[in-house]
């Protein structure tokens, strides 16, 4: 079949989406550095909490954490695992999804069935990385407990350079684990933002758009992140 002007407007879209996410994943990365935002204020509470945890006797408290935020992120890959499916089933009737499609209020009549499967196959693609990302972030909370099992009894007889290093490494992995928990998370907003695009190809790019400036406000200037920098300028200024 021929590329039409509407297969092209249709390519430069899906570039759109990948741009933006890259794009916005590396800005978020550079800015972190000089910036303050949620990953490299919940680091500073990350190895707060590692280090009060090397000192107390009884860390059960510290492991049911621990199986807590594993057990948000083995939801979310459960739920990968399920719209994969869906997804699936919808590509062996995708005539039938076509013509429910086509009869809905606002739908976008040059859209064709080969575009439409091309779109889903694009969102499968989406969550089978949010699968792979979460499973991993998965993986790395299961490393954190055995971390939180190998670690030095709090009277243990070691230097407390040492303790503090350990401490650090530790928080280190729950880092990388809740970045990895970030990147499936995000897989899932912007595979949001591709539902309007069954309906219209501009309403889609705007809500690409409206998905990073969501994104940047919840990492960079949320009342959440404003609450937890009071709370870290606060033992600042006690411990001053």
């Amino acid at each position: 079949m021929p590329v039409t002007a509407y297969d092209w407007i249709n390519i430069g879209a899906a570039i759109w989406l990948f741009a933006a996410w890259i794009g916005y994943a590396r800005f978020a990365r550079h800015r972190a550095r000089t910036d303050h935002c949620l990953a490299s204020v919940l680091h500073i509470y990350r190895k707060s909490w590692m280090i009060e945890m090397l000192g107390r006797q009884n860390r059960i408290a510290d492991t049911a954490l621990i199986a807590s935020l594993e057990r948000n992120v083995s939801f979310l890959a459960s739920t990968a695992i399920l719209i994969i499916a869906g997804l699936i089933t919808i590509m062996a009737s995708i005539d039938k999804v076509y013509l429910t499609i086509s009869a809905l209020p606002f739908a976008n009549e040059s859209m064709s069935a080969r575009q439409l499967q091309l779109k889903v196959i694009l969102l499968l693609l989406i969550y089978v990385y949010a699968f792979f990302t979460l499973t991993w972030a998965m993986r790395q909370y299961g490393f954190c407990a055995i971390l939180f099992g190998a670690a030095p009894a709090h009277d243990a007889p070691i230097d407390e350079e040492d303790r503090r290093r350990y401490a650090i490494s530790t928080a280190k992995i729950i880092d990388q684990a809740g970045h990895s928990y970030n990147y499936g998370l995000r897989a899932y907003y912007f595979s949001l933002a591709v539902l309007p695009w069954f309906f219209n190809t501009w309403l889609f790019i705007s809500a690409v758009a409206i998905v990073v400036g969501v994104l940047y406000r919840r990492e960079f200037r949320s009342s959440t992140l404003q609450a937890l920098l009071r709370e870290i300028k606060q033992r600042e200024t006690t411990d001053a």
